[in-house]
């Protein structure tokens, strides 16, 4: 444990900062899921609509930087090529 009054501060901040970003890409892969659940289903519009929610989810936890850009990015385009790809 830390000595100095400013790095126990910042070990209780961490734990905190570490619960959200664990809660924050819990919700990131579940809206992946959602997507590939849905393309596994074969419903090409509902594939759709749940494509939109799950671009939300991955640009606003990109945006915090609990993942990279060009990872969302990454995940973004596959999914769309996936559904791109329904017959």
């Amino acid at each position: 444990m830390a000595n100095i009054a400013s790095a126990r501060k910042r070990a209780r901040q961490s734990v905190r900062q570490n619960a959200q970003n664990s809660s924050q890409r819990s919700t990131l892969r579940t809206a992946i899921k959602s997507v590939r659940k849905a393309i596994g289903a074969g419903d090409k519009a509902a594939a759709t609509q749940v494509m939109q929610q799950a671009q939300s989810v991955i640009d606003r936890i990109s945006d915090k930087r609990i993942i990279h850009k060009n990872a969302a990015s990454r995940y973004k385009s596959r999914l769309a090529a996936a559904i791109k790809a329904m017959a």
